[in-house]
């Protein structure tokens, strides 16, 4: 199989069977998530996240949380609404089936811009590969993001964050000064969300 910390290569790489896990919206539906595509109604007004079908960049771009009444005739194409989770955040990664690597994200308190978290941090946690994945424990990297134990998102490919081996990673953002706390070190991680680099230990 392949290799990477960059999703770049999957288009070419990986088996056409295997790139629906890429598409977010069929990923709720085979998770059980109440999610339809923008256009379709929702069943009861309330809180939901409007998101892109298919991006594989991650890091929440073009996500945001609006509350719908019924009609989602509004927003932008190609994108899909899905119920709104709440809880523990988790992104796990997995090689060949098993377990590798779990972390927790933690968010600002306002929780408003879904690209932007205060830290990421090891935990102890174990999951599981889901069961709808059983067919990628070929792959050497396999990347699960969870809220309250609920598949949301699927890459092919490790965690880039915790290349270094650390135990936490805090995104350092533009604008933001780059000296490191007492403990940590900087390291330039730049990203397509305005994250310029991180403050690890």
């Amino acid at each position: 199989m392949y290799d990477s910390l960059d999703d770049d290569w999957v288009w070419d790489g990986v088996p056409v069977e295997h790139l629906w896990v890429f598409d977010k919206l069929i990923l709720a539906k085979k998770c059980g998530h109440l999610a339809a595509p923008v256009g379709i109604d929702v069943p009861h007004s309330g809180w939901y996240i409007i998101r892109p079908c298919v991006h594989v960049m991650g890091f929440g771009l073009g996500a945001q949380r609006v509350w719908i009444e019924k009609k989602t005739d509004e927003y932008p194409l190609g994108h899909f609404w899905c119920e709104w989770f709440t809880g523990r955040h988790l992104s796990v990664d997995y090689s060949y089936g098993k377990q590798t690597l779990c972390v927790e994200g933690v968010k600002p308190t306002d929780n408003a811009d879904l690209t932007r978290w205060t830290a990421w941090r090891k935990t102890s946690d174990e999951m599981r590969l889901p069961e709808i994945l059983s067919s990628f424990t070929d792959y050497p990297h396999v990347n699960c993001e969870f809220i309250d134990g609920k598949l949301i998102e699927v890459h092919l490919r490790h965690n880039p964050d915790f290349r270094w081996g650390q135990q936490e990673y805090i995104p350092v953002w533009e604008g933001e000064s780059i000296n490191p706390p007492d403990g940590y070190s900087f390291v330039d991680d730049s990203e397509v969300h305005g994250r310029i680099g991180a403050f690890i230990k």
